[in-house]
């Protein structure tokens, strides 16, 4: 049975724990990312929790009702890290890049995170403040809904899913990292033309460009198709979903 979470104004503790600072809601998650970096998901127990807060471990039902609860604070928690500071700048093609980036660059600072948490929906205050600016950006086009709702999935789809498929390279070990990084080169880049011609034509470019993240560029395309889009709803005669975008 879940536990009952300690209602706001009971949740500070009374007494300091052994290392002398007052646990709060933040620094349970703020400690919980920690661990992740230092441990990987396997790592994030309540028992090692507690040790790292030094407190008792049942310190952590005071705020959550149990480690899928603090997974869900901890998304809320970098989305939160991504918009900070954020502020529109009226142009909306921009601000939709500056946001998708902020939120790739949040979650690759934290893979082992983003790896667990880029799945979840949280429907906390971050989260939803995130998603009414993205929506507000694309309102702004004079987009109908309907095309607004389409590209809003696409947006934060494609940045979640780019965030766990970047992150999850990045929270391999070193050495495995490396072995795949060098898989372009020491494989792909001697594949004769005779056999594989594409390749071999491509090689070089292969090379360069495939241990790199593609989502600036995955990112660029979907504004293209949003900005066809916004193009089409101004003229009078946007198709919906039909044609080239």
């Amino acid at each position: 049975m879940a536990k009952e979470v300690v209602p706001e104004e009971r949740r500070r503790r009374r007494r300091p724990t052994r290392q002398g600072v007052l646990v709060t809601q933040q620094l349970v998650v703020e400690t919980a990312l920690r661990m992740l970096h230092e441990h990987g998901r396997d790592g994030l127990t309540v028992r090692r929790l507690g040790v790292a807060l030094g407190a008792d471990p049942s310190t952590l039902y005071r705020y959550f009702r149990g480690i899928d609860d603090l997974t869900l604070a901890i998304a809320d928690e970098l989305i939160g890290r991504a918009m900070r500071g954020w502020r529109p700048g009226g142009a909306w093609r921009k601000d939709l890049r500056e946001v998708g980036l902020r939120i790739h660059t949040a979650y690759l600072a934290h893979p082992q995170a983003a790896v667990l948490t880029a799945s979840r929906v949280s429907g906390r205050a971050n989260e939803i403040a995130g998603d009414e600016a993205v929506l507000g950006i694309l309102r702004s086009t004079g987009l109908p809904d309907t095309d607004v709702v389409r590209i809003y999935q696409a947006f934060v789809d494609q940045a979640l899913a780019f965030a766990a498929l970047d992150a999850a390279s990045l929270a391999l070990p070193e050495a495995a990292r490396a072995a795949d990084g060098e898989v372009w080169r020491a494989t792909y880049a001697r594949l004769p033309a005779e056999t594989h011609p594409n390749i071999a034509a491509t090689a070089p470019l292969l090379v360069a460009r495939m241990n790199d993240s593609a989502y600036p560029t995955a990112l660029e395309m979907l504004l293209d198709s949003a900005e066809a889009s916004v193009r089409r709803a101004r003229r009078g005669s946007d198709p919906g979903d039909q044609g080239a975008d």
